[in-house]
């Protein structure tokens, strides 16, 4: 978010939404590619090193930021820029704010099938006996990510041109119709499942880099720090309770048949549905670059 936030202070007005798709991209790619990477330099060099390049990649970037980063073009008083951890200001933002709860709903979403794919799609590989040695779970779980970066970025311009909130809310519900039968492919094969989890996951991802970019560009400039720290906090407290939450439900359903790994995936329409709602009342702005800003 501090990356975000210094690259959203430089890149203002139409094509500030790219500037932070590009931005959601990059964490999506690097992310992919992070578990590829340090199985590999695990397997060359083992696995102490493996794990070391994430740090000397962290150290990198921080010699990026010193060097390289540009100062922020805008410079504000300390009346302007209100009390310390005071986000009475950002909650007040109608606009901004259901964005954020928009986000909330997809990391619920999207942390629930990327920490739960792998075990999903070893059960329906149990159910069927037709699983892959080479497609195995895990590696549908790397492309996950991949093919959500796609769609994130197509997203955001997508939203574009057909109106930011329009899209979410079409995204949105072709979510629900996917949460509510997806668990229920379990017992119907392996590559069903599969290719339903890729198909589903780059719905989830689809709204991802469209909702961010309308927190920052909704944000009131001498508070978009405070906004985006509102965003990112709701957005990982939805990635925390999504899995949790999951499991639960799981844990209450018999977990050893398709029923019960289709009921605990409805759980998440019912999520999307009430994050639907908020973000229709809450009535969010478009952005300038968008087809109905004016």
């Amino acid at each position: 978010m501090p990356g975000l936030k210094a690259l959203s202070d430089i890149i203002e007005g139409p094509q500030q939404s790219r500037a932070v798709s590009a931005h959601a991209a990059s964490v999506g790619i690097s992310g992919a590619a992070s578990f590829l990477v340090a199985e590999t330099i695990g397997a060359w060099f083992g696995w102490r090193w493996g794990i070391g390049v994430g740090a000397i990649g962290a150290g990198l970037a921080l010699l990026l930021a010193l060097v390289a980063l540009p100062k922020s073009p805008r410079n504000y008083d300390d009346a302007s820029r209100g009390a310390l951890l005071d986000f009475r200001p950002v909650l007040r933002n109608r606009s901004a704010l259901a964005y954020s709860i928009g986000y909330l709903v997809h990391t619920w979403e999207m942390s629930t099938l990327r920490s739960w794919v792998v075990t999903f799609l070893t059960f329906a590989a149990l159910c069927s006996g037709d699983g892959s040695d080479i497609v195995t779970p895990a590696v549908v779980a790397m492309c996950l990510g991949l093919v959500g970066t796609m769609t994130s970025v197509a997203g955001n311009e997508a939203a574009r041109r057909f109106g930011r909130a329009n899209y979410i809310t079409f995204v949105m519900l072709v979510s629900v119709v996917f949460a509510a039968f997806i668990g229920f492919s379990g017992g119907s094969g392996y590559w069903l499942a599969a290719v339903l989890c890729l198909l589903y996951a780059g719905v989830i991802w689809a709204d991802s880099s469209t909702l961010t970019a309308g927190t920052v560009g909704s944000a009131v400039p001498e508070f978009r720090g405070a906004t985006m720290a509102v965003h990112s906090m709701l957005g990982y407290l939805g990635g925390f309770l999504g899995p949790l939450v999951f499991g639960i439900v799981l844990d209450a359903q018999d977990g050893t048949t398709p029923t019960g790994w289709g009921i605990a995936f409805i759980h998440l329409s019912v999520v999307v549905l009430l994050g639907l709602a908020a973000l229709r009342l809450l009535r969010p702005q478009s952005l300038a670059g968008d087809r109905d800003s004016a």
